[in-house]
This record gives structure tokens, C-alpha cells and sequence, in this order.
């Protein structure tokens, strides 16, 4: 969707920018390079959070039991998601995207600073901060790399390919810097290197922000001036009194964490049924709309099963790898949350193979809803082939072999690249025209679902065998694909225009 810029900017960057960087627009750079450090920032704190959770008080972790750990790390994850959603509408109606990524990229840089001093209080003001922040920043991003292209313009896929290069990159650097530092200094000093990055990535994007395209200081869609006031009393006196109200249950001591837990997963449910319910229930939508939207609510769910083992590559296959697996290759010893960082490498790798591979079979490639199927079928198997090396040993100081955390990782980033790229395109597709510009926010709901279901799952990580924890959530997802694979003839009919 093309917007046209107000005052004295132009819509689009300035002629001299329009193929500084590798052909693209130079403003791409300023955002691809914001986005390296946001991931560097927020997966290499991922990385180790579930880590510090579950480290024992005296090496200066959380005491947590790996359960409760894996889920409030899920959570957390939830609540990042779910205020994704707000995050988009608060650019559109009230900041404008510049702003929004701007103001959600500083309270990520205050999070992550607050993570660093070693207190438990400052820990939970953190990851609030950084939830908030993320929420902000996440689905505006993205939007304001299509404002460098004009709607005609044929550079955009290319574009959009090098800016998920960029996630990438930030997605394997980040984990192994905070790991080496949480493992040889102290998790707060892996803290402290995520705040850095998000403060190199914060700088660089002011800094450049003139060869960003349509900046405004209103949002796309603004409010009139009275409403927005409105708006903005509102918003204000809700996040007061939510957290009068949740500080006072606290204190009363009936806001634990695990209720906490148990709330944030209760919103993930309930969101996403009351927005398909308005979307079919909308008298905006027609019904050949209506139509599109049933086959969607199988590929969002297929999303929410996939995504549900994804997220758990920062959870329970980094407890995994810290206490059942060789943290050595080759000889080289390594910290455990190095292993997130395999995901980062291998999406990086695999993405272009992948475009390749479609671009070859051309019309004879695979139905979108097949291509989300196999993603999710992988995701199975990337759990289930846990199950091999975690069965049959009476020896408990076994540990298995480096490469059978690293053959799962490959599954899943395989897995990933196949359902983000065709669920991605698929949301545009099939929402309805009245909800368009709202997207995102569907996705940004499987994702939120998703990480719902994972903090209650989890608290089973540790109270179950690990073969029956990785074999029974494996043998589900795959299930879900081959469900979605049976359902093909179905989709190809009803999913129009999507092929």
C-alpha cells in the first residue's frame, strides 16, 4: 500500500539514495541495520534468559526449576506478541512508524539496561520495558521497509530478502556474544552486551533517518485532534491503572507469577477468537471474503503448532543442550546458548537455496498450504529426533553428541524459512480489504497463541521423561501437517488467489 508524504518530504528517498546500497534504496540499510541489533539484542537475551532463569540463586541466577523457567520465559514471549498488536495500530493512528520504531527501540535499550543491574526487581522492569519496546518496534519495521519502494517498483523482493538477511544475522551473532559473556562473566554482563547493541542499532537509525521514506510526525492513518486526545488519555489512564491494579494484587500475594502465567495465556486464546469473530461477523466483509477466511483459520492454526516448537529452541532445547548434550565440536568447547545461534546460521544459509529451489519447479512447485504443512512436519521431526539420543541410557552423566541438537535446529530453520515465507504471504492475501492495513496483527496472534500454549506445556519439561516431553509435542506437530497435507484439495479450492 503507497502513502503519499505531507510538508516537504518527498514520498519516496531522494534520487542519489535510490541505489546506494546493493541496488536498494540506502534508507534499507538503515533499517536492516536496526534490525541486526534488535535480534542481536533480543535473541541473544533469549538465548540465555531461560539459562538465568533456571541458574541457581548463589551463581546468580533466578532459582527456578526448569519447568517454571521454560515458562515464563514463554511468557514473556506471549506478552512481546500481544503487544505487537497494539503496537501496529499505535502507529498507524497515533505516532506514525518513524516514531514508533524510534520510542519502542529506546524502552528496548532501557529494558535491556535494566536487565544488566542484578536484582530481581530491575530483571522484571526489564522485560516489561522490553516487551513494551519490541511491541513498538516489531511490526513497524518491517512496513517501513515497503515505503522505499513505489507500488511499480520491482527491487522490492530483493529488498525485503536482504532486510531478512539482516534479522538473520542479528539472529546468530546475538547468541553467541551473550552466551560466551553469561557463561565467563555473569548473565547480567550478557545483559549488558544486548543493551549495547540496541544502543549501536538505536544510533545508526537516527542517524540515517533522512533516507527513510514518508517519515511523518503523525501516524498514516491519524486520528483527528480531539479523538487522538482522547486516545491518548486513554491509553495512559489504562496502563496506570493496570499496573495499580496488578501491583496491588501482588502485594496482596495473589498475583503470582504462575497467575500471571496463567492470564497472559487465557489473553492469547481469547484474542485471536474475538478478531476472527469480528472479521466474520463484519458487515464489511463480503462473502466470497468470508469465504477465504475459513482456509486461513487452518493455516493460522497450523502456525500456532509450528511456532509452538520454534519458540521451545530458546526454552527447553537450550535446558536440553545445557544439561544433556557435549557442549564441544570438533574439540572447541562452547557455551550451551550457542546453539540458538545454529538457527540464525541455518536460516541464513537455507533462505536463498530455498528461493532458489522455487524458482526452478515454477508452476510445478508446491500449493502454499502444502509448503506451511511440510514446515510444520518438520517441526515435528525436529523434536522427535530428540527422542533417539534421550532414550535407552541408564548412565545419567550421559551426554549426547553435539549434532543431534544441531540436526534439529536444521529441521526447524528448514521448517521455519517454508511457513514464515508462505504464511506471511498468505495473511495479505486472504484477509479481508476492511481489515488489510490490520494484517499483521493476525500473525503476530498465532505467534502470541502459540507462546500461550508453550508456557503451560512446558511446565511439564522436567516433570516428564524427555523422550515422552520431545516425542509426544513431535508426534502432535507432525500430525498437524500431515492433517493440513490431507486437507489440500480443500485449501487449493477455497484459498484463491494463493497458489
Amino acid at each position: 500500500m503507497s502513502h503519499t508524504a505531507t510538508g516537504t518530504e518527498p514520498a519516496q528517498p531522494p534520487p542519489g539514495d535510490d541505489h546506494a546500497f546493493f541496488g536498494q534504496p540506502r534508507g534499507l540499510m538503515t533499517l536492516s541495520g536496526l534490525e541486526v541489533w534488535e535480534r542481536f539484542s533480543f535473541l541473544g537475551m533469549q538465548a540465555i534468559l531461560v539459562l538465568f532463569f533456571a541458574d541457581t540463586v548463589s551463581d546468580g541466577g533466578m532459582g527456578m526449576d526448569p519447568g517454571t523457567a521454560a515458562s515464563v520465559s514463554a511468557a514473556y514471549g506471549t506478552l512481546v506478541y500481544l503487544v505487537s498488536v497494539a503496537g501496529g495500530w499505535l502507529a498507524d493512528r497515533i505516532l506514525g512508524s518513524y516514531r514508533a520504531v524510534l520510542y519502542g527501540g529506546i524502552l528496548i535499550a532501557c529494558g535491556h539496561y535494566a536487565m544488566a543491574v542484578p536484582t530481581a526487581t530491575m530483571t522484571w522492569v526489564g522485560l516489561g520495558l522490553i516487551s513494551a519496546g519490541t511491541g513498538l518496534l516489531k511490526p513497524n519495521v518491517a512496513s517501513m521497509v515497503g515505503k522505499l519502494y513505489g507500488t511499480e517498483d520491482n527491487r522490492r523482493d530483493a529488498g525485503f530478502a536482504l532486510y531478512y538477511m539482516g534479522i538473520n544475522i542479528g539472529a546468530f551473532a546475538g547468541p553467541l556474544v551473550t552466551g560466551w559473556l553469561g557463561e565467563h562473566a555473569s548473565w547480567h554482563w550478557g545483559f549488558s552486551a544486548a543493551a549495547f547493541g540496541m544502543t549501536l542499532g538505536l544510533i545508526q537509525y537516527v542517524a540515517g533517518r533522512r533516507h527513510l521514506a514518508g517519515r511523518k510526525h503523525s501516524g498514516e492513518y491519524a486520528l483527528a485532534p480531539g479523538p487522538m486526545r482522547r486516545a491518548v488519555l486513554t491509553i495512559v489512564a489504562g496502563v496506570v491503572v493496570v499496573a495499580l491494579v496488578a501491583t496491588a494484587l501482588a502485594l496482596a500475594g495473589w498475583l503470582t507469577m504462575d497467575r500471571f502465567v496463567d492470564v497472559l495465556t487465557l489473553v492469547s486464546v481469547i484474542a485471536p477468537v474475538v478478531y476472527f469473530v469480528v472479521m466474520f461477523r463484519s458487515p464489511r466483509v463480503t462473502a466470497e471474503e468470508r469465504g477465504r477466511l475459513r482456509p486461513y483459520v487452518v493455516l493460522f492454526l497450523a502456525s500456532v503448532v509450528f511456532n509452538f516448537i520454534l519458540f521451545q529452541a530458546y526454552s527447553t532445547m537450550i535446558l536440553l543442550a545445557s544439561t544433556n548434550a557435549r557442549a564441544e565440536i570438533f574439540g572447541f568447547h562452547f557455551p550451551a546458548s550457542w546453539y540458538a545461534s545454529a538457527l540464525g546460521a541455518f536460516e541464513v544459509a537455507l533462505a536463498p537455496v530455498v528461493a532458489a529451489v522455487w524458482a526452478r519447479m515454477g508452476p510445478r512447485q508446491p500449493h502454499a498450504s502444502n509448503k506451511i504443512a511440510i514446515g510444520v512436519i518438520l517441526g515435528g521431526l525436529s523434536f522427535l529426533l530428540m527422542v533417539l539420543p534421550t532414550s535407552g541410557h541408564a548412565d545419567e552423566t550421559y551426554k549426547m553428541a553435539a549434532w543431534w541438537i544441531v540436526g534439529s535446529y536444521l529441521l526447524l530453520g528448514l521448517g521455519d524459512i517454508l511457513l514464515e515465507t508462505s504464511g506471511m504471504s498468505a495473511t495479505t492475501k486472504l484477509a479481508p480489504k476492511a481489515f488489510a492495513s490490520q494484517t499483521m496483527a493476525l500473525w503476530f496472534l498465532s505467534l502470541a497463541l502459540a507462546n500461550g500454549i508453550q508456557a503451560q506445556i512446558v511446565k511439564l519439561y522436567g516433570e516428564v521423561s524427555n523422550p515422552a516431553y520431545f516425542g509426544v509435542n513431535g508426534a502432535i506437530a507432525v500430525a498437524a501437517g500431515v492433517a493440513v497435507i490431507a486437507a489440500a484439495p480443500w485449501l487449493r479450492r477455497t484459498m484463491h488467489p494463493v497458489h
